[in-house]
């Protein structure tokens, strides 16, 4: 059997090219083995393995770049934005820890390099100089810039990019704001779309050859089929039609590409549906928590249950539901894993959860009245607010997070409080926000009540009862002025303001209510009760 090649830090640069990364310092050659990728917070201790490549956000300096050399020792490489400070300084650190210094176009996020460096890790897309075609999509499309002697990318039928080779830096604007986004932008689609290129390109079994217009480089493009059914497309960016010879060739790739898009499409089912089996396994608790735990390599101690999921899918197309669905599980589980190398996500049903591990907060930021864990649950939140701001463009979404289990033993539960806080999210009709369950807890325990009234069928009693029926019977609103005098904490001139009538009027409407109710508003239990049926039948 053949052993996948290593992803090596040359590798990694040869592939994404000098536009997107560029070498400012180098320790010499560039064959350190590359094991993940780490996002740097000053305020969390760095924790990097062997072979790691580090996002440096924010930070800027050769002071502040030294410093983060000698912190990360052990790592393959560091990621600074352009321009990079690398003075003699710089040269001796990188040297003395054999670290490389790597420098990141500023027309780059570091949300694309985050995706386009775990990419190419965790699909394994690497081939070392001179090797041939390995099967994957990446040696795929190397393969196909060279018999094509152009710059390709291989694309989804929605324009995402699966896969690109090297030499981007020789096409155009356009083609680098592709690779960078992992998406065909939209003013291109749009172009292409007008002008009738798509509709040709699936329509022809041999590649078609476009001229574009301004500063843009000509297109050579092929379908990539499996009977009948678009998989994607490859895209070739030339200066001249191909030659007979190329165009043979380019469709021969094709028929290699759609077999390696079905063994993938085929083996990421097949993974999806185990990670998910595993995670319900570890987020159900019980005997094979911990053996699951163990296979999907996720930590077991202070953890933090993450639901999320989409308010705005369409209920018309199933299969388009399924695709946002797992899509938005796997910018789920990019984030996540940027921030902890033992963190897990899987889509269970509609809902995709995240498993992460959280190191013990500073106790002198937090109060001594706070609970064990709340610490981690803010910053749980926080974590989660942050993926939504990525998404929120693409996908409309929520995020309950749950409280933190200090063992396996308590996943369950901090599941349990993720899905409850979502709940609540779902019941306040809103999108884009996301919640812990110590902060929505007793939104909670009410729908919980409403829960159980409605299933044994439960009906209004007492004085809320009376008041609902007069009003029904007679068009009178005493329940609105008794929720409004309620709400304004008995505050008459606030709460007949809000219905909008005189003080007077609302002072005779209390009494009114009162006398027919029976119910006594000097007693606190009574006004509690009311309150909570109020809340409760929603009536």
């Amino acid at each position: 059997m053949q052993t996948r090649p290593r992803a090596s830090l040359g590798r990694i640069l040869h592939d994404l090219g000098s536009t997107v990364l560029d070498v400012a310092a180098s320790p010499g050659e560039l064959d350190a083995e590359v094991t993940g990728v780490y996002i740097y917070d000053p305020l969390d201790e760095l924790l990097v393995p062997p072979g790691g490549i580090v996002l440096a956000v924010g930070v800027h300096g050769a002071a502040d770049i030294c410093a983060l050399l000698e912190s990360a020792r052990e790592a393959a490489g560091i990621v600074v934005k352009l321009p990079v400070d690398v003075d003699e300084q710089v040269r001796s650190k990188v040297l003395e820890t054999g670290v490389a210094v790597l420098g990141l176009t500023r027309a780059a996020s570091w949300a694309q390099i985050v995706t386009l460096l775990r990419s190419l890790l965790a699909e394994g897309d690497l081939a070392e100089p001179g090797d041939g075609p390995q099967g994957d999509l990446f040696s795929l499309a190397n393969a196909v810039c060279a018999l094509l002697d152009a710059p390709v990318t291989i694309e989804d039928r929605s324009a995402r990019v699966l896969a690109y080779s090297g030499r981007q830096d020789e096409a155009d604007p356009g083609r680098v704001e592709t690779v960078l986004g992992r998406q065909v932008p939209e003013r291109y689609q749009r172009m292409l779309d007008e002008r009738g290129f798509f509709k040709q390109l699936y329509q022809s079994r041999d590649p078609i050859y476009m001229e574009l217009d301004g500063d843009s480089i000509n297109r050579a493009a092929v379908a990539v089929r499996s009977g009948d059914e678009i998989l994607g497309s490859i895209w070739a960016a030339v200066h001249e039609p191909l030659t007979p010879q190329r165009q043979r060739a380019f469709a021969d790739a094709a028929k290699i590409v759609a077999l390696q898009l079905l063994r993938e499409r085929a083996g990421a089912d097949t993974q999806r549906r185990l990670r998910a089996d595993l995670l319900s396994t570890v987020l159900a608790g019980g005997a094979d928590a911990a053996e699951a735990a163990g296979r999907l390599g996720i930590a077991t101690q202070r953890l933090c249950v993450l639901a999320a999921q989409l308010t705005d899918l369409p209920e018309t197309d199933p299969a388009r539901v399924e695709g946002d669905r797992q899509r938005f599980c796997d910018a789920l589980a990019l984030h996540v894993a940027a921030i902890h190398p033992k963190a897990a996500a899987a889509l269970v049903g509609s809902v995709a959860y995240a498993v992460l591990p959280l190191n013990p907060g500073d106790p002198s930021r937090g109060s001594s009245g706070d609970a064990p864990g709340a610490d981690e649950e803010v910053r749980a939140v926080r974590v989660a607010q942050s993926f939504l701001s990525r998404v929120g463009p693409r996908h409309a979404a929520n995020v309950g997070v749950g409280r933190l289990a200090a063992s396996l033993a308590q996943v369950s539960r901090s599941r349990a409080d993720a899905d409850r806080a979502l709940r609540v999210l779902r019941a306040r009709q809103v999108a884009g926000q996301a919640a812990g369950y110590t902060s929505v807890h007793f939104e909670s325990l009410l729908l919980q009540v409403a829960d159980v009234v409605n299933a044994e069928e439960q009906t209004p009693t007492g004085p809320y009862l009376r008041l609902l029926a007069y009003d029904r019977e007679h068009g009178s609103e005493l329940v609105a002025t008794l929720r409004a005098y309620l709400d304004a904490f008995g505050d008459v001139n606030l709460a007949s303001a809000q219905v909008h009538v005189h003080a007077n009027t609302f002072r005779y409407r209390l009494k009114r209510l009162a006398e027919i109710s029976g119910l006594d508003l000097s007693d606190p239990d009574a006004r509690l009760t009311v309150m909570l049926q109020m809340r409760i039948f929603g009536l």
